[in-house]
């Protein structure tokens, strides 16, 4: 079974389910309360704090999964293909940004955000910038943004 970050934060809504069931539980007892319910208590606070572990570990796990873009070219992430490159440094035309290596001649390694389907029903994963130049040269095609889970 694959782990994906859906079921850490399933797990993680759970667990704050059951420590909002346990408070209320202890709430409700007559006064004062007695050594097992401190106790009760004492384990719905570390229920909460693995609940937010669990939240944190789903982030985390996210940020495993990215899929890099892949294409054969790299592109500058807010520009798209504004890319040149001289001497083994790379620098956006737009916005000066530049990488210490050839980022054009090396498959992109952005994160996948967008499912472009051609009127063929050819599916492509791309990135930002790659989306810039496809939405250009793309008549016709279908852009479907990705959320934090790729689909």
């Amino acid at each position: 079974m694959t782990v994906t970050p859906a079921h850490l934060r399933d797990l993680a809504g759970r667990a704050e389910a059951l420590t909002a069931e346990v408070l209320a539980l202890c709430d409700r007892a007559a006064q004062p309360e007695p050594e097992p319910l401190t106790t009760a208590r004492h384990a719905a606070t570390r229920l909460a704090r693995g609940a937010e572990d669990l939240h944190r570990a789903a982030t985390d796990l996210v940020r495993l999964q990215v899929q890099p873009c892949g294409l054969p070219w790299g592109v500058c992430p807010e520009h798209g293909n504004t890319l040149s490159s001289k001497a083994g440094v790379t620098t956006c035309r737009v916005c000066e940004r530049t990488w210490d290596h050839d980022r054009l001649g090396r498959p992109c390694e952005e994160p996948v955000t967008w499912k472009v389907i051609d009127r063929a029903g050819t599916e492509t994963r791309m990135c930002d910038g790659h989306v810039f130049g496809a939405r250009a040269a793309a008549a016709g095609a279908t852009f479907v943004r990705l959320d934090d889970n790729g689909a």
